[in-house]
């Protein structure tokens, strides 16, 4: 019977093996494939850098949850892809067949667009990867030690700022818990068309909050910034302005996987991969992607080039609507294929305070320029919503749960949010094939 193999074992991978799993028969194989030996809650990892929890908090092994749940579990690097052949290479495993790959990779971090930009090789720290959170800890913990300036931001071209906006207020609540905030100025510089903006724009009161936040905690905000050199303690601005740091956390921007940007065709110029509303891939119809690794692009013209965020629940929708359509195509469940309606909801923990941020969807509609719906809430609420959410993922990965009815459920009623939805135009089935084997 069929392989489906998933790459990628974060926020959209693991969630797709789990939803393939439940809804193929056990003839049928999942195959997942991660250069990681461990699921990490990514959004984690801002408390991870400031010493606020463990990283194992964050953490589940791999390899345990495959063998529970039914998957077969390959660790390892994908190196090569061939589409024609449908196979992947892994470093250590050799060659794998598939009948339906999901691409689940996420991103490649592009600090070398920036000279000195990067925890490795550079003057920067980063929360992107749990190795960067456990390295700008260090980094922490000794300035710490040694006070000083500190700028927290993104690169240009980057579409993910959020995680920048909680390290910079939550950095600024713990300092004011040590005593330590009269000593460390601190800087937000980031390509935003202004502070709020977070690659969505026109959220209704996110503006307001956000600016009014970051004012409040004496915050200096420098927008429509591009960060073009990075220096021991020094980063410099497009337009010659200079920004001395004791530490400095600041955001890549990202590209595809390597192994993607290698095979003509599958991806855009910077590797992120095309994909049809169903999530299938338009020209290779064996491959479906979600999360972080596919193309969405920025409907708005900004000053500086910013990216669409792509939010850990919108790769958990598109995931859940891969899986769905690779078990319709399989004949494993009746039609119709389901589409992601990309309508977002996050929660951004700012200390003692957040923000939730919903976009319904995150693209407006083409003609009418507007949202279903879209707003900014503040409160302390959402400290507590986020903490309860996350362990909520954490078990639902434990138990081998991927977007289960009573979370769309919930999410409906409370915020009137609709992940998922029947395709208006797809066939119910369009093809069925299977017969391959790992060699």
């Amino acid at each position: 019977m069929a392989n489906v193999v998933v790459v990628g074992a974060g926020l959209a991978g693991l969630p797709a093996a789990y939803e393939l799993r439940h809804f193929l028969p056990q003839d049928h194989q999942v195959t997942l494939i991660s250069d990681q030996p461990q699921f990490t809650f990514i959004p984690g990892l801002i408390q991870v850098a400031l010493d606020l929890k463990p990283l194992a908090h964050t953490q589940l092994d791999l390899a345990t949850l495959a063998q529970r749940h039914g998957l077969t579990w390959v660790p390892g690097k994908v190196t090569i892809l061939d589409p024609a052949q449908r196979q992947v290479t892994v470093a250590g495993h050799g060659t794998i067949n598939y009948d339906y790959l999901t691409l689940a990779t996420g991103a490649s971090l592009a600090f070398d667009l920036i000279p000195g930009l990067g925890p490795h090789g550079g003057f920067t720290q980063s929360v992107c990867t749990p190795d960067h959170a456990l390295v700008a800890r260090a980094a922490w913990l000794d300035f710490l030690e040694n006070p000083g300036p500190m700028v927290v931001g993104a690169a240009p071209g980057a579409g993910c700022f959020g995680p920048a906006y909680e390290f910079v207020l939550m950095a600024d609540r713990e300092l004011r818990r040590r005593g330590l905030r009269q000593q460390v100025p601190i800087t937000y510089v980031t390509p935003e068309p202004y502070v709020g903006h977070l690659g969505v724009s026109n959220v209704r009161h996110a503006r307001q909050l956000t600016a009014d936040l970051m004012q409040s905690r004496d915050v200096q905000v420098i927008d429509n910034a591009a960060i073009t050199q990075v220096e021991a303690h020094q980063i410099t601005l497009a337009d010659g302005r200079q920004l001395p740091f004791s530490y400095a956390m600041v955001l890549p921007a990202f590209r595809g996987a390597k192994f993607v940007r290698d095979v003509p065709g599958l991806g855009d110029e910077k590797g992120f991969i095309p994909v049809l509303p169903t999530q299938r891939h338009p020209d290779f119809p064996e491959i479906y992607a979600a999360g972080v690794s596919i193309k969405l692009a920025q409907p708005d013209q900004t000053p500086v080039p910013i990216g669409l965020p792509k939010s850990g629940q919108m790769a958990e929708a598109m995931a859940a609507a891969a899986a769905h359509n690779i078990a319709v195509d399989l004949g494993a469940i009746p039609g119709p294929l389901q589409v992601p309606t990309l309508e977002a909801l996050c929660f951004a923990e700012f200390g003692d305070t957040g923000i939730a941020y919903i976009a319904a969807p995150v693209l407006p509609d083409p003609e009418t320029g507007k949202r279903k719906q879209s707003f900014a809430a503040r409160g302390p609420w959402v400290v507590w919503v986020k903490a309860a959410f996350e362990e909520y993922f954490m078990a639902k990965m434990r138990f081998g749960v991927g977007l289960p009815w009573y979370e769309r459920l919930g999410l409906r009623s409370l915020f009137g949010l609709q992940l998922l939805q029947a395709s208006p135009s797809a066939p119910t089935t369009v093809k069925t094939h299977a017969s391959s084997v790992v060699s």
